[in-house]
């Protein structure tokens, strides 16, 4: 909902976006998307560390869904940021192209973190479309993936498409429904309806699965770490303006949970690159624009 704080303009141009711009991941069938993919090429990314557990089952499911069975998809590669344990080599046997982040553009240097591997996947993919799942995922499916195609595909003024979803909170053994993201809920949903109130609208605004033009990504600076998924949809409005972004509700997403203390990092990050952006806070560390380094 938009912030009740925010000027009435802002508030009924956040709901006209919203109104135009929300879909649900099955307004449009397998058959349409591939008939409006034609020839453009689909990259479906995972950065991964230490997700040896669960990045098997995202590679094989979309694999057999959308690549063996309807060649929506036409690349699946999982970026390895500095894993210790067996994420490569589970990732490799279920069938991804698998880079180690590091060894990406060496010239370029190296830094630990997801963003800057997914900023990295541009060197080692072909697709026109980026598509980005975490690794973690255990309930969810394979619709994702056409969901948040699903605009790119059929509206040419789309650019990048957030995935939003009910969120459980996994404890003892118990699920609760609405209880998980709480980053998002008590950090970053705050921080937009303050600062940000034109990006009020988007239901999971640090979303890991999310869909962007390569024309578009290539040409935003990317924090190394958490940050890079609201970074982008700031510097996407700024850039191409509100219409440029949409959202799909994709229905249950539940992941492995972090700690507490971790969550924290997370927070600061995010804290830090959206505060860099407003001005009010010093400037942050991010890989520049792929198209600047060639």
């Amino acid at each position: 909902m938009p912030d009740a704080a925010a000027p009435p303009d802002a508030r009924s141009d956040v709901a006209e976006w919203s109104r135009r711009h929300t879909h649900h991941w099955d307004d449009w069938t397998l058959d349409s998307l591939v008939a409006a993919k034609g020839s453009r090429v689909v990259s479906l990314v995972v950065p991964a560390r230490n997700e040896a557990a669960t990045v098997g089952d995202v590679v094989a499911q979309v694999r057999l869904a959308l690549v063996e069975t309807v060649q929506l998809v036409d690349e699946i590669v999982v970026i390895d940021s500095d894993s210790t344990d067996e994420t490569y080599a589970v990732a490799t046997d279920a069938g991804a192209t698998v880079h180690r982040s590091v060894e990406i553009r060496p010239d370029l240097g190296t830094r630990p973190g997801k963003g800057e591997a997914m900023w990295k996947s541009l060197f080692v993919t072909a697709g026109e479309l980026v598509v980005f799942m975490d690794a973690d995922l255990v309930d969810w499916d394979t619709h994702f993936v056409p969901g948040l195609l699903g605009p790119l595909l059929t509206d040419p003024s789309v650019e990048l498409v957030k995935g939003f979803y009910e969120r459980p909170l996994v404890s003892d053994g118990a699920a609760v429904p609405f209880e998980g993201g709480r980053v998002t809920e008590l950090v970053a949903r705050p921080l937009v309806r303050l600062l940000f109130p034109e990006l009020a609208g988007l239901h999971q605004p640090l979303a890991g699965e999310w869909a962007v033009r390569r024309s578009l990504f290539e040409q935003l600076h990317v924090p190394h770490e958490y940050a890079v998924e609201l970074a982008a949809l700031i510097d996407t409005e700024r850039a191409r303006g509100l219409d440029a972004i949409a959202q799909v509700d994709l229905g249950v997403r539940a992941h492995r949970h972090q700690s507490l203390r971790d969550l924290s990092g997370m927070a600061t990050q995010i804290l830090a690159a959206a505060l860099a952006r407003t001005g009010a806070g010093p400037a942050v560390e991010e890989r520049p624009p792929a198209v600047s380094v060639g």
